[in-house]
Order: structure tokens, then C-alpha cells, then sequence
């Protein structure tokens, strides 16, 4: 167990530093695309704020404002729908889901991770990461109220 946390623990810093660098090249009034499979809208950056709407993987949206690592976006669709993000969850690409594209499930949902298949590849030649129980701990689904409690309970700094 222990041999897996620290597995774990440095894939989860890999993928906190290239979600950092992933992030659309944006600018105000410039139309990016989700690059994720569920994005939350957040009504300001912080953690916490209440989620004013969902955008899908590919969903076209309009920045508003870039503040830090943030970024506030309008929907194309919903143009009632907007909120902040983070921009590492945006491309300037555009995303085609459903298209004649060779891009497979697993591609597109590393791609949202900020990986590639070349990445992926190279920790799999190291032959001692555990995958299997990655994908079980990434499967695990908590809610941002039980996150919170667990954080107040904790006496866990709630800063941005």
C-alpha cells in the first residue's frame, strides 16, 4: 500500500503540473473550446462557489476575463450560461466531439488529464506503476460538501 501512495502520489503531481501548463492561450472576447469531459462553471474562482452550469467536452465558449489561472467564459449555446473555470480545463483548439476523428476514449479522457499518449507510455515502460488501482481511486466520487466538511473538520486551511 504504501509502494502505491507514493506511486499515486507522484502521478498526482504530474498531472497538478501539466494541467498548469495545459491551459488555452487566451484573451478577452477570444472563443476557446472545453477540454474536458464535464466542466463545473463556478460563479467566482473560488473552490467552493456555487456552480452556475456544466459545459461538455467541446462545448464552444467566449472568455470574458482572465484572472490568474481563471478564467470567466460564456457559453455559445447558452449564452445565459457563464462562469468562471480554470483555464487549464479550456483550448484554443477546436473540439470536435463525435467526429470522424481516430481519437479513442482513453485518448480523449488523457488528453482531458493533460496527457498524451507519449506520456502515458513512458510511465507504463517503467513497468512498476499500479494502473489498476489509479483508475479505482480516480473512480471515487466526492462531493463537494463532504470535500468541505472534511476541510473545516480538519482545521484545513480553506484559502484559494
Amino acid at each position: 500500500m504504501k509502494r502505491f501512495m507514493k506511486q499515486y502520489a507522484v502521478f498526482f503531481i504530474f498531472i497538478l503540473w501539466t494541467g498548469g501548463s495545459a491551459g488555452a492561450q487566451m484573451i478577452r472576447g477570444g472563443t476557446v473550446y472545453a477540454a474536458a469531459k464535464t466542466i463545473a462553471l463556478k460563479s467566482s474562482t473560488g473552490f467552493f462557489a456555487r456552480t452556475q452550469g456544466t459545459l461538455a467536452y467541446g462545448d464552444r465558449v467566449t472568455v470574458i476575463q482572465i484572472k490568474g489561472k481563471w478564467a470567466e467564459v460564456r457559453s455559445a449555446a447558452r449564452s445565459s450560461l457563464s462562469g468562471w473555470t480554470a483555464s487549464s480545463n479550456l483550448t484554443a483548439k477546436r473540439v470536435v466531439p463525435g467526429s470522424s476523428s481516430t481519437a479513442t476514449n482513453q485518448e480523449v479522457a488523457l488528453a482531458g488529464k493533460g496527457f498524451s499518449e507519449e506520456v502515458e507510455n513512458a510511465y507504463k515502460a517503467d513497468g512498476n506503476l499500479n494502473y489498476a488501482d489509479v483508475d479505482k481511486t480516480e473512480a471515487i466520487i466526492v462531493s463537494e460538501q463532504d470535500l468541505y466538511q472534511f476541510l473545516k473538520d480538519g482545521h484545513l486551511s480553506l484559502g484559494e
